[in-house]
């Protein structure tokens, strides 16, 4: 079926979500609907693509369209842009930007963008601590009608080290004569090569609206803001998110089949590897199955509640370990309120599914055996879901993403073996 072509008003107020899937899946229509749109639109609609689609995007619009983009956001996020694309287009889209903004691009490219300096911003000015009020708002105006931004005022002492920032306010109430000192208040730094887990960890721990970075001679090279952190922040939940999942970091809903196929494969295999062990195990038990039928209509119980009880236990856990709250020499709480939970849960549930299996089945050993173990296997979940993320972090590995192939062998091959191992000896 022809898909109709799509028609973008030219007093388009807002982005439907009709609008953005277009441009997410019709590749060959998503260049001429961004153009379509008008410049603070645009903004917009990247601020919500997929890295892949946004550098389809913007790979393939004129130079002179993506300059006035990066003319209209913050220098930060125009260099984020900038490091979407390859460096031939960014080489040719940097010779048609204006000499101020081309400065305090290159500046920020020079960065990492994987530390503090990739989330900073240039707009900050410097000025002495013995500097009067009327000064500064001499420099303040002059940054400002410069980049059309307002700056943050950092002053400095006598031998060039950071004194704190002065608050835009006070330029107003203060009068023009007294000097800046006595209204400088403190603000946090952090080094510009700072990973940025460190630099949310900063923020988390204590809030605050901006930091200052520094390079190695404690001179300021830039200024982070706390909405760049959330940004952040969002980005890590979705990343490890994905990592839960075992989906690859950069894989979005737009993506084809075969780049989905490509990000996952490696992911299943392995579990498949873990679901031939847990078969293995049900194996051992192959003439008891036989004899008793009704056992393998009972067995995805349990493998299923052991299962969920090990990811509630790893999503507590792997919070705890993203906010600093737990390590592994400090686990032991933690883990003793995990498997008391644990044993309580199975507790439950244990009697819930022993009155259905008498109900149903009339069947008071399978009932009694089922109980057992729903109650162990729910313990080895919370054992498991509590020391196994501990130990990956330990061990310097994301224990999002390496933990829950671990947690999901042990609920399912030990649930398997006690389950099938009761049944054994119960009914032998």
């Amino acid at each position: 079926m022809k898909i109709p072509e799509i028609k973008i008003p030219k007093n388009i107020t807002s982005i439907s979500p009709k609008l953005l899937t277009d441009i997410l899946f019709r590749k060959d229509k998503r260049v001429e609907l961004f153009l379509a749109l008008p410049i603070d639109k645009r903004i917009d609609v990247l601020d919500s693509l997929t890295r892949t689609v946004k550098r389809d995007v913007l790979m393939h619009i004129p130079e002179e369209d993506l300059a006035e983009i990066l003319q209209t956001v913050d220098p930060d996020e125009a260099t984020d842009i900038l490091q979407v694309l390859s460096p031939k287009k960014r080489e040719s889209v940097l010779l048609v930007l204006s000499q101020d903004l081309k400065d305090s691009i290159s500046t920020l490219l020079e960065f990492d963008a994987e530390t503090a300096a990739g989330l900073m911003t240039l707009d900050y000015i410097q000025v002495d601590i013995s500097d009067n009020v009327a000064d500064v708002a001499k420099k303040f105006k002059q940054h400002e009608k410069r980049t059309g931004r307002p700056p943050v005022i950092l002053a400095q002492k006598e031998d060039g080290k950071l004194a704190g920032f002065l608050p835009g306010h006070e330029l107003g109430f203060a009068r023009k004569s007294e000097v800046i000192e006595k209204y400088v208040k403190r603000i946090p730094t952090i080094s510009y090569a700072a990973t940025h887990d460190e630099v949310m960890d900063m923020f988390t721990s204590h809030p605050h609206a901006k930091v200052a970075v520094l390079n190695d001679s404690d001179a300021v090279v830039g200024i982070i803001y706390s909405d760049d952190i959330l940004k952040l922040i969002q980005e890590s939940e979705a990343s490890t998110l994905y990592d839960f999942a075992g989906i690859h970091a950069e894989e979005s809903v737009a993506d084809s089949a075969r780049n989905k196929v490509k990000n996952r494969y490696r992911w299943l295999i392995i579990n498949l590897a873990t679901a031939f062990l847990a078969s293995f195990v049900v194996s051992q038990f192959e003439a008891t199955l036989t004899s008793y039928v009704l056992l393998a209509v009972y067995m995805p119980i349990v493998a299923g509640m052991g299962g969920n009880a090990a990811t509630q236990t790893l999503a507590v856990i792997v919070r705890g370990i993203a906010l600093k709250q737990i390590e592994l020499k400090t686990a032991w709480r933690t883990l003793r309120n995990e498997m008391g939970a644990g044993l309580f849960n199975g507790l439950i549930n244990g009697v819930l599914v022993a009155v259905v299996v008498i109900l149903v089945n009339h069947d008071y050993k399978i009932a009694l055996i089922l109980a057992m173990a729903m109650v162990i296997n729910l313990l080895v979940a919370a054992f498991f879901g509590t020391l196994v993320p501990l130990i990956m972090s330990k061990l310097g590995k994301d224990p999002a993403a390496s933990a829950t192939i671990f947690i999901t062998t042990a609920t399912d091959v030990l649930g398997f073996l006690v389950f099938l191992g009761l049944a054994t000896a119960v009914l032998a």
